[in-house]
Formats: C-alpha cells, sequence, structure tokens
C-alpha cells in the first residue's frame, strides 16, 4: 500500500551531519552553560576581557564605580540593622553547634567581608544558620565529645566548614550547581520543618536548665532526656525562658500585622540579650540555677589554617559533614538570595553564589569561623530596611568587629536560656504547616515526599530525613522517566488540531486510525514499557471498534513531538512496534520526530524499514495521508466490486 499520489505539503528534513566534536562541543554547551556566560567576551579587546573576566569573579568591581552616597546612606542603616540580629544570633546558633560563642561572632566578621566582594545578590545577609549548626552537632558529636575533648571537636567542625567551602567552590567553577536542584521544593519544606521542630525541641535543654543532655536529634531521644531529668528542671530557668519566648513571638506578630515596624522585629534578639543580661546581674540568677554565657574572648578571629584536622582519625566524618552542610547551606543561600532578587526584579547568577558562598566558607575556616550561608530572617531584615548593596554586609562586619574589640564582656551576665528562646522563636517560623497543606492540594506525592523528610528528620536524624525525601524524589523522577504517560489523541471539531482524548473528550476519533502520543524522551529504562503499552493500545482500540462495528484499524500513528531524545534500546523498540504493526496488518507512521531523534532514526536505517513516504511533519498531514489512502482504497475495491458485478450480469 502506497501513499505515493498523496502531495506532502511539508516534509520531515534529516538535520545535516556534523562532526563528533561539534556535537560534543555543543551538549556540554548546553548542558554545562546554558546562560552561555561567554557571550560578554566576545569581539572584545585583550585588555576588555581581562577586565570583564575579573568582573565576573569579583562583582564588586562591576557595581562600585558606580555606587553613591544614597546607596551608602541605606547601607549603613540596614547593616546596622541586620549586625543587632546577627551578634545574639551568632552566639545562640554557635551554642547550637556546641562551639565556643565567641566563634559564632566571628562567623559574622570574616564571611560577609568575602560575600560583599564575589556574591552576585544585594539583598543576602551572610551570617551562620540553624540546621547546619544542628548537623555539625549531631554528626560529629558522635565521634567527639565537645565537652570532653572540645580542641578536637573544634579542629573537626572548622575542617567540615573548609570541606563545604571546596564542595560549594567546585559545584560553581565546574557549573554543577544542578546537582541542588535534586532537593525538590517538597524535600526542601519538609526537611526544614522538621529540622525546625528537632531545633526547637533541642532548645529545652537551656530553657529547663538541664547540664546533661542526650547527643541524639530525634524525638524520642530528646523526650526521653528531658523527662528522666525532672528532678533536675529548673523552675527559674523556664520562667524566664517562657517569658522571653512569649516577648519574642509577640513582636513577631505584631511586626507582621505592621510590617513598616519590622526593625522592631530586628531588634527583638538583641534587646532579649540586653534585658536577660541586665536582669541576671541585677538578681544574681546565676547562682539560682541559670546559666550564663560566661567569659567572651576579645579580639579579632585569630588564624586557624593550623587547626584544620587533615590528620585527623575522624577526617572522612568531617569530610561527610562538610559535604551535607553544604549543600544544606547552597540550597537554602541560593534559593533566598534568588526570591529576593525576584522582588528588585535582577538576576543572580546561581554559580557565582556558589563560587562566593564557598569561598567564604574557606576563609572563614582558615579565621576561625564556621559554616555560614545567608539565612532568610536576617536577608529579610536586610532588604525591608532598605539595602541597596551587598555594602550592607561590610557594614554588618564593621559593627560585629567593634563588638569583637571592646563589647565582648558585656556578654558575661547574658543566660543561656535567652539564646534558646531566640533559637526557638526563629525556627517556629521555618515550620511552614501552609505550603505542606498547599502541598497537598496541588500535588498528593509531593505532600508524601513533605511528610516523609519530617518525620525522617524528627523519629530519625537529620541526615535520615534528608536521605529519605531525597531517595523518594529519586525514585519518583525514575517513575516518570521508567513509566511515561502515553495519550490517545483525537480530533477537535472543525480544526486541524490533534489533543489528548482524556484532556478532551469531545475530540473525535479517527476512523481507521489510532493516533498515539508518547510523552517522555525514550531510553533503555522505559523501552519496554512503551513497547508493551503500544501493544496494548492496539489490541485495546482494535476490540472497541469490533464491539462499536466501526471499521477495521488500518493505520497506527505515533506522535514524536515530545521525544526529545533516544537512545539504542529506544530504536529497538520501534523496530520491534514495527514488526507488530507488520504482523497485524497495520501501517506505522511516524508524526514530528525532533531532529536528534530522526537523525538516528536515518543512521541506523530504521526510516528505509518504516519508508519516507510514512514520516510526516505533523499528525494532521499524516491523518490527511492515511484518509486519502482509506478512501483510495475504498474507491478501488468498489470499482472492483461494481466490474465483477457486470461480468456476472
Amino acid at each position: 500500500m502506497g501513499n505515493a499520489d498523496f502531495e506532502r505539503p511539508h516534509p520531515v528534513v534529516i538535520p545535516p551531519a556534523k562532526s563528533f566534536l561539534h556535537s560534543l562541543k555543543s551538549g556540554l554547551k548546553e548542558t554545562l552553560l546554558p546562560d552561555d556566560p561567554f557571550r560578554q567576551f566576545k569581539n572584545q579587546s585583550a585588555s576588555k576581557k581581562f577586565i570583564l573576566g575579573l568582573q565576573y569573579f569579583v562583582p564588586i568591581l562591576e557595581w562600585a564605580p558606580r555606587y553613591t552616597f544614597s546607596f551608602f546612606k541605606a547601607d549603613v542603616i540596614a547593616g546596622i540593622t541586620i549586625a543587632s540580629l546577627a551578634v545574639p544570633q551568632g552566639i545562640s546558633y554557635a551554642n547550637l553547634a556546641n562551639l565556643p560563642p565567641v566563634i559564632g561572632l566571628y562567623s559574622s566578621f570574616v564571611p560577609p567581608l568575602v560575600y560583599a566582594m564575589l556574591g552576585s545578590s544585594r539583598d543576602l545577609a551572610v551570617g551562620t544558620v540553624a540546621v547546619p549548626s544542628l548537623l555539625i552537632s549531631s554528626m560529629l558529636g558522635k565521634v567527639v565529645n565537645p565537652h570532653e575533648d572540645p580542641k578536637h571537636y573544634i579542629q573537626l567542625a572548622l575542617t567540615a566548614t573548609f570541606f563545604a567551602g571546596v564542595f560549594q567552590s567546585a559545584l560553581g567553577i565546574l557549573r554543577l550547581g544542578f546537582i541542588v536542584d535534586f532537593l525538590s521544593h517538597a524535600t526542601i519544606v519538609g526537611f526544614m520543618g522538621g529540622a525546625a521542630t528537632v531545633v526547637c525541641l533541642q532548645q529545652l535543654k537551656g530553657i529547663l536548665g538541664l547540664v546533661h543532655f542526650t547527643q541524639g536529634t530525634d524525638l524520642i531521644s530528646v523526650m526521653q532526656s528531658v523527662f528522666s531529668q525532672m528532678h533536675q528542671w529548673r523552675w527559674e530557668s523556664g520562667a524566664l525562658g517562657a517569658c522571653f519566648l512569649f516577648f519574642l513571638l509577640l513582636i513577631r506578630y505584631f511586626s507582621k500585622r505592621k510590617p513598616c515596624f519590622f526593625w522592631i522585629n530586628a531588634m527583638a534578639p538583641l534587646t532579649s540579650v540586653v534585658l536577660g543580661s541586665v536582669l541576671v546581674y541585677l538578681t544574681h540568677a546565676e547562682k539560682h540555677g541559670v546559666q550564663v554565657i560566661g567569659h567572651l574572648k576579645k579580639g579579632l578571629n585569630p588564624p586557624s589554617v593550623s587547626e584544620l584536622a587533615f590528620g585527623s582519625p575522624h577526617l572522612m566524618t568531617a569530610v561527610k559533614t562538610g559535604i551535607i552542610i553544604g549543600v544544606i547551606a547552597l540550597a537554602e543561600g541560593v534559593a533566598v538570595g534568588r526570591s529576593f532578587a525576584m522582588f528588585k526584579n535582577y538576576h543572580i547568577d546561581g554559580n557565582k553564589e556558589m563560587i562566593a558562598f564557598g569561598m567564604m566558607n574557606i576563609a572563614g575556616s582558615c579565621t576561625s569561623c564556621y559554616l555560614t550561608t545567608g539565612p532568610f530572617s536576617r536577608t529579610a531584615v536586610n532588604f525591608n530596611a532598605g539595602c541597596k548593596t551587598a555594602v550592607s554586609n561590610i557594614v554588618m562586619a564593621t559593627a560585629v568587629m567593634i563588638t569583637l574589640l571592646f563589647l565582648t564582656p558585656l556578654f558575661y551576665y547574658t543566660p543561656l536560656v535567652v539564646l534558646s528562646s531566640i533559637i526557638t522563636a526563629a525556627m517556629l517560623g521555618l515550620i511552614d504547616y501552609e505550603a505542606a497543606i498547599h502541598l497537598w492540594e496541588v500535588d498528593k506525592f509531593d505532600f508524601f515526599v513533605c511528610i516523609s523528610a519530617y518525620v525522617g528528620v524528627v523519629f530519625g536524624s537529620v541526615e535520615i530525613g534528608l536521605v529519605v525525601a531525597v531517595t523518594i524524589s529519586l525514585l519518583r523522577m525514575l517513575l516518570f522517566v521508567a513509566r511515561p504517560r502515553t495519550f490517545r489523541l483525537g480530533n477537535i471539531s472543525n480544526s486541524m488540531i490533534y489533543r489528548s482524548m482524556d484532556q478532551y473528550p469531545t475530540a473525535n476519533s479517527v476512523p481507521g486510525v489510532l493516533i498515539l502520543q508518547i510523552d517522555a524522551p525514550i531510553y533503555f529504562a522505559n523501552a519496554n514499557y512503551l513497547r508493551e503499552r503500544i501493544s496494548r493500545w492496539i489490541c485495546d482500540e482494535e476490540d472497541r471498534l469490533k464491539s462499536t462495528g466501526g471499521p477495521t484499524l488500518q493505520y497506527v500513528i505515533l506522535d514524536m513531538s515530545a521525544i526529545g531524545s533516544i537512545d539504542t534500546s529506544g530504536i529497538s523498540m520501534l523496530e520491534e512496534v514495527k514488526k507488530h504493526t507488520d504482523r497485524r496488518g497495520l501501517k506505522l507512521v511516524l508524526a514530528n520526530p525532533r531532529s536528534e531523534v530522526i537523525k538516528k532514526l536515518e543512521k541506523t536505517k530504521f526510516i528505509e524499514t518504516v519508508g519516507q513516504e510514512w514520516i510526516y511533519l505533523t499528525v494532521g498531514e499524516a491523518v490527511a495521508s492515511c484518509n486519502f489512502m482509506l478512501h483510495t482504497c475504498k474507491s478501488k475495491r468498489a470499482s472492483v466490486q461494481e466490474s465483477d458485478a457486470q461480468e456476472n450480469v
């Protein structure tokens, strides 16, 4: 059966052959350089290329010449505002990581200066964050007790920070930031909510004034530790913690209702520290079970290159910890930076951000700092305070420097229970139940991923929750690849448009023609499934036509518009489908194969097997050709029957 008499208005064109090196180069460019960062260097002199290269890797050189005094005034106000938040948060999160409080202050001095030079976000405020702090405590605390061997523990924390920075920089330099994308939105919502819950539970130690506490982070271990020491609860500490927690939550509620008073919420943690310190000093509460920070060493960051524990027997634990906290810090920092960049309608380069995060953590590990990133709370305060550029980070670092040089003795009487209240108040804001409800309404599987991450963190550990969530997300992705959707297409009335009959029930099927669309690339993982699925579609269509008394099935059209690529297993699957249709007396027709697909089909001689005349640019043209052939055959049969009748007469 041929279709030579049918005029094909738009033949399918096979792309011209390209050399292997050209194909490899274009493929790598598409994969690793989708934004084409080298475009700006085209047609530029050598000196201009050098300047552009410096500006690309050190963004401050690009915007500094345009910096104005009005920008400086706005950045000074924003920097002082976030400094008031950075000091108590730095001390609090260092305490959460079981590190000396002064290291939290160190971490708000050097890293912000590095980011101000290398970062591409105007709004991101750099500092320590709760979840990586908790991870450092839980993962390193399993191999080294921070109270029994504090020096070795600090060395491992700095080493983990170093490897986190190396990993982050490597991802940015090699442009492999898409790895972070495996942390889906649902995963992050569940993971952050679970981690926030665990952090809040950990603060029961400080609020209740307990000295000994479990190293475990799961709910059961924490509850056992809390209730097995009921006789050691300090009501003074608990009352003080409840009062400050209520104060912080009340201020946050007020600031949300009145956004113009955001600065009150930003000042609340420092206000709590000051009030708590004064209260302890006046009442001598430290003698009645209220634990205080104690002496903080004055002075700027001491160098710590020699403290990096490359020869430690627990080096691999530090490396693993660094990679995990590095990924989480990247996911949070890049997401926060992009979110606030969207508000001001500018773009940040994710790979530049990774390099900036990596370099500031490498520099931080060499100057007695632990892991930093761009926390949402501090960045939101920076944004609301009207920052214009990353100079606000420099102002914040300057304020922290002044604190380190002159003000650290003032924190001697700061009660640990106030720090626990600050952390708890901050963490409650990370439990985004509204996002979880939204996931349930939109995508039940994403909700399942979210809850799995939450349960894994709360009842297992932070690492288990992260692994469970990522594993489920990857399994879902593999399921989509291995079990792609196939649709039966029908014609929209009075048009040449063909759409899924599930989505458009009023679409009309074409008599004698089965039109199928495969909604994914064809790989070895789904080739066998698609072969069986196409065979079942054919059987179901033949059964349907028999039951309705319609014309027999003659043609099977595969709409390949959604098949972006195909491998050799996929081509073998198409060959088997062709043999299957031939055995049933059907004709296989292809519609709109993409360039990569048609090139491979031509190289494997599959086009010759199918016949060039049975490959069409659109489904409409393929259907028109099939209808032409059906009517032609019908006319021929009618002519033969008429001539036979005349001969019989």
